[in-house]
């Protein structure tokens, strides 16, 4: 039995025919989510459409849980690439945070099948999927880093609130997704949690515990 594939958690590096499996994988995930969202994503179909065997499939990722988790990572790189390549223009970390923000979900609202099944998979997802949601976690980070402290250098103060950024960010898409928000309350949201940004500068250089 061959052993060349491998499970996305491996911290082996892929081949070129691994890692391109390994795309055409993820492509047919973004395509059958894209068509019917969470209930569209079906192993099996996912293998058929990708030309992998469903075996193989399942070494690459061991669920279909893994598999959407991954995928929003997928989607996630890509969303840092473009703001890379096209930064947010504010003045401030606050609304460059918030056109990072705002970008990322006009992309979600572009393919809403799509982002109800990642955002779905990432609450299933246990603890046999740290790693990927970890992962997922360490992206979105990093696209707020980007936007705060383009220079590389946030304070303390600036990554504790790119923290609770990042949780009220998720809890209003999901959301949205079940229809408990609107387009205009999450956007709302989203600006409304990065003003906290502009409040960082009294604690970023406070020593923990040191509150009075």
């Amino acid at each position: 039995m061959s052993t060349e594939a491998q499970p996305s958690s491996t911290s082996s590096p892929l081949t070129r025919r691994q890692e391109e499996r390994r795309r055409r994988i993820l492509q047919s995930s973004v395509r059958l989510a894209g068509r019917g969202g969470f209930e569209a994503v079906q192993m099996r179909e996912v293998a058929e459409d990708s030309a992998v065997a469903l075996g193989t499939l399942y070494r690459y990722f061991p669920s279909k849980i893994h598999l959407l988790v991954a995928t929003l990572e997928d989607q996630l790189r890509r969303m840092r690439e473009g703001l890379r390549r096209h930064p947010p223009a504010g003045a401030t970390p606050a609304a460059r945070a918030g056109e990072s923000l705002r970008r990322a979900f006009e992309a979600l609202q572009r393919e809403p099948g799509l982002a109800e099944a990642m955002l779905r998979a990432l609450t299933f997802a246990d603890r046999s999927a740290s790693s990927e949601v970890a992962r997922v976690s360490r992206l979105t980070t990093a696209i707020l880093l980007d936007a705060v402290a383009p220079d590389g250098s946030p304070t303390p103060g600036q990554l504790s609130v790119v923290r609770v950024i990042e949780h009220t960010w998720y809890s209003t898409l999901i959301a949205w997704l079940a229809g408990r928000a609107s387009v205009e309350q999450v956007e709302a949201d989203i600006e409304t949690v990065c003003r906290l940004l502009g409040a960082d500068g009294a604690r970023s250089s406070a020593p923990a515990g040191a509150d009075g």
